[in-house]
């Protein structure tokens, strides 16, 4: 178990082995927030959200890790591929003060052009509850979400009325078979699945 201790805060305590694990803390400010953060500084053992002050410290387990790595290495290979300019931030902190948000993605890129805010993330999703994703990306502005859940990809646009909708396909690539991609995310051997999905597009 590990603790962590902040002025004012409760401890939080996480379970470090392979399980998801989230704790959840009401009343923070945008201070002790931000305070949070430079006490984690770049640990890759938490992803933090935050939301009208409530505060989302998860520890992603194992098979959470091997998916959204899994998803990166599909979609990056079909950008290269399909030579399509891209810049990945991974678990990089975006947030608003204004709006009262702040995250950090699974994966997340910046397609086309560079630009402040990603303009597609990626969720994966093992244990339900906590802070609502969507609503944090929807004040962060950032167009395109992709959950993964249940062996599943679903996929969310922000329109023009500043509302996310689902889509059926990727509307910020849309030449991408996201469903193909998505068969390959649990292979057990991630090399081969890269192969084979490339080999599969090329085909197509």
């Amino acid at each position: 178990m590990t603790s962590i201790l902040l002025e004012g805060f409760e401890p939080i305590n996480l379970d470090l082995e392979d399980s998801e694990q989230k704790s959840i803390i009401t009343g923070v400010s945008w201070k002790d927030y931000e305070l949070l953060l430079n006490y984690l500084r770049d640990s890759l053992r938490y992803r933090i959200t935050y939301l009208d002050g409530t505060l989302e410290i998860m520890s992603p387990s194992r098979s959470h890790e091997f998916s959204k790595k899994n998803i990166a290495r599909l979609l990056e290979a079909y950008l290269n591929q399909a030579e399509i300019d891209y810049w990945g931030y991974g678990s990089t902190t975006f947030r608003k003060q204004n709006k009262k948000s702040g995250k950090e993605p699974d994966e997340c890129y910046c397609i086309g052009t560079e630009k402040e805010f990603p303009d597609l993330a990626i969720e994966v999703i093992v244990s339900s509850g906590g802070v609502d994703n969507l609503e944090v990306y929807k004040r962060l502005g950032i167009k395109e979400i992709w959950f993964w859940q249940n062996d599943c990809l679903t996929i969310y646009y922000l329109n023009q009325k500043g509302e996310y909708q689902p889509q059926n396909k990727s509307v910020i690539l849309p030449e991408l078979d996201v469903n193909l991609l998505a068969s390959y995310v649990t292979a057990s051997n991630p090399r081969i699945a890269v192969k084979e999905f490339l080999s599969q597009i090329s085909s197509s």
